[in-house]
């Protein structure tokens, strides 16, 4: 986990004056936290594309087709101003390695969702949608994680997020390198339990494509498994899947645990199924064994630390 992974994000969330009234919106967590293990590429829109600071606030107005960004006084229509610069900025961007990004929630330009388009007259709003730049970067890059400063409160979208930046910046890096078949089967099996807490059904169809791998297209079979694997990563990694996961791998263990370490696995795979512990507890104790009992296989899964440990992403019941 040493190889810097970059991320795009927007430079107010950084602490950068960009904002409409000259202020910045700094997140501890990604600056502090998070930015220990990656590198930002700051892109603030309105800045960007020539606007000032201070500058008159806006927002968007009319239908969920069309919608103009307008100031929110004055009325003075942006829109295509700032649809000319993201066009430009997102085919920059593809030159910047990016592993995710972390939009800015609520912003007309750089949310990732929920933004209200306001009706003209203003009786209110007819729907939400996401950000002009947002939408720009999401059509652009449609498999590239995402997320936003507001949504990465929550723990699970966190740690889901960045999951998938570490197993984004895995495969960028397996693609890049002119990789065999063979390489193709060695990512698959270190990633299988890592997916498995995903999503089964994607499992399977990846594990269809590597079989025949030899027989593909080098550019479709990229592109068929980059698909699979950011899709079902895309899916909740439930504690049902994840007890299932465990449970699969106590399946390897099952002429070397004695009587006793077994029931103390089954014990903690059952406090986190009903809550009362976090998944690191039993994730620790398989830790331990694979150590003890030099688990091979296991050793190399990367479902067992999927991200840095200083992160504390699994700490959480």
């Amino acid at each position: 986990m040493d190889e810097t992974i970059r991320l795009g994000i927007s430079s107010c969330l950084l602490g950068n004056a960009v904002r409409y009234n000259g202020g910045h919106q700094l997140d501890p967590f990604i600056t502090g936290t998070l930015g220990r293990f990656v590198e930002f590429v700051p892109v603030c829109p309105e800045v960007e594309c020539g606007l000032g600071i201070p500058r008159e606030s806006m927002r968007l107005v009319g239908t969920m087709d069309d919608p103009r960004l307008l100031t929110h006084k004055s009325g003075i229509d942006h829109t295509e101003r700032m649809r000319e610069w993201a066009r430009k900025r997102v085919k920059e961007l593809e030159n910047e390695g990016l592993c995710g990004f972390i939009f800015k929630s609520k912003s007309p330009s750089s949310g990732m969702e929920r933004i209200r388009v306001y009706r003209p007259d203003g009786t209110g709003y007819v729907g939400t949608r996401p950000g002009i730049f947002a939408e720009a970067f999401m059509d652009h890059f449609p498999l590239l994680p995402v997320e936003e400063d507001g949504r990465l409160h929550d723990i699970g979208l966190r740690e889901n997020f960045i999951e998938q930046i570490f197993v984004y910046r895995r495969w960028r890096n397996l693609v890049a390198s002119a990789f065999t078949t063979g390489d193709l089967v060695a990512f698959h099996t270190d990633h299988k339990l890592l997916i498995m807490a995903h999503s089964i059904p994607h499992y399977r169809k990846m594990g269809a494509l590597v079989a025949h791998a030899r027989d593909l297209d080098r550019a479709y079979l990229i592109k068929e498994y980059e698909e699979l694997l950011m899709q079902a990563l895309r899916l909740k990694a439930t504690v049902k899947k994840h007890v299932n996961v465990l449970q699969h791998m106590m399946g390897y263990f099952k002429n070397q645990l004695t009587g006793e370490e077994k029931q103390e696995l089954l014990e903690l795979i059952d406090t986190y199924r009903n809550g009362y512990h976090p998944l690191i507890v039993p994730i620790t104790l398989l830790n331990h064994y694979v150590r003890k009992y030099d688990q091979q296989y296991l050793a190399r899964q990367h479902y067992l630390t999927p991200h840095p440990v200083e992160l504390k992403l699994r700490n959480h019941a």
